[in-house]
């Protein structure tokens, strides 16, 4: 057995425990899906922040290794929520960014699974263009004074940090993304209100944050001031190209090759088989995208590409499991149903999150000089 098998028995054996234990029940987009106590039993398991120093807390074990758990947490729909964005990509934002003060004071609480992070990009009057953001920051002693309007910030409200996006000077001709830095706030520092965000289905995984005059010291701003836009195109490289951007919906999909199997019919053997492939495909490509981004490359035209054809998919799915009209399995009652129906009306979510199609298609065709 490879180190690579071995590490997949593994984390299955660690996820089969834990469900079986009631510590949690499989559900779609589980990286969205808050649990502190999940993820402090990753961090316990060496889970969070595995390529990291063992200096700040990490294994200094492959991307790939770190791959296999990510794959192997989604495909369970296990709650990954809490730690999710900080091992994504604020951790790694703070390992390559941030001040030897900082990357010591925060990254062995992220690997540890006790400090959690949110993304401070999107703006309510900005649309999906992030020059376009209004928030702003102020130099003062000792630090910035921040005021704006943060949204759509998955778990926002349960979060302990985020990392935001603030002007801190004005655009330059030409260059409509200068003047932008990149600070770490404390969600719990005075003059932050923070608003949970109900959708469709009732669940209350986003947020509004309002800031008033927040102080953020020196030492928590991330590269140098102005240098916002870099490390936010990095940033999206991370977001964009993982497996989540495929396997949101695999828990149910998962579920209804169970149901189907042994009386498959011929329309609903091509389904599965076209999904299945699709996500062969996807896989590869965002493989190839962590190895890169492993090697401090920046593929943000694959990771738009990885990100659009995903989401894209993710929608699908749910449409073409509601068109094959069977009945829930036994062994999951209506359970099934429930699930599909949820994952109905959160599909159009999934082309939002990260960017939208329009956006991302524009990266896309610009990097490719067609326009």
């Amino acid at each position: 057995m490879d180190g690579l098998t071995a590490l997949r028995r593994e984390v299955g054996e660690f996820l089969s425990e834990a469900r079986s234990a009631g510590a949690f029940t499989p559900r779609c987009s589980g990286w969205m899906a808050f649990d502190a106590d999940f993820s402090r039993s990753c961090g316990e398991r060496g889970y969070i922040g595995m390529t990291w120093p063992r200096r700040y807390g990490g294994q200094e074990r492959s991307a790939i290794e770190r791959y296999v758990v990510v794959e192997e947490m989604l495909a369970a729909g296990a709650p990954v929520g809490a730690h999710w964005i900080a091992d994504r990509q604020s951790g790694p934002q703070i390992l390559n960014n941030g001040s030897e003060e900082l990357k010591r004071e925060l990254l062995p609480r992220i690997a540890r699974g006790e400090v959690f992070f949110a993304i401070g990009m999107s703006e309510p009057d900005a649309g999906s263009d992030l020059s376009n953001i209004r928030s702003r920051a102020r130099k003062t002693e000792g630090g910035w004074r921040l005021d704006g309007r943060k949204i759509w910030m998955t778990n926002g409200h349960r979060a302990h940090y985020l990392i935001g996006l603030f002007r801190t000077g004005p655009a330059e001709a030409g260059s409509r993304h200068a003047g932008m830095t990149q600070f770490i706030v404390d969600l719990s520092a005075p003059g932050i209100e923070r608003r949970p965000i109900e959708d469709m289905i009732g669940e209350k995984d986003f947020t509004e944050v309002v800031l008033d005059e927040v102080f953020v010291p020196d030492h928590y701003v991330l590269g140098m001031p102005g240098d916002g836009w870099r490390l936010v195109m990095a940033e999206l490289a991370y977001e964009r190209s993982g497996p989540e951007r495929f396997l949101s919906v695999f828990p149910l999909l998962n579920e209804a090759v169970d149901l189907l199997r042994g009386s498959a019919t011929e329309v609903e053997r091509r389904g599965i088989g076209r999904i299945v492939a699709h996500l062969a495909t996807l896989r590869e490509m965002s493989i190839s995208i962590a190895a890169r981004l492993a090697r401090g490359e920046l593929p943000s035209t694959e990771a738009a590409l990885v990100k659009d054809l995903g989401n894209a998919l993710e929608r699908e799915i749910p449409e073409v499991l509601r068109g094959f009209a069977r009945q829930p399995p036994r062994h999951g009652g209506d359970d099934y149903s429930q699930r599909l129906g949820d994952a109905i009306l959160a599909a159009p979510s999934f082309t939002l999150r990260g960017g939208t199609p329009e956006i991302l298609r524009g990266i896309i065709a610009r990097e490719l000089g067609l326009r």
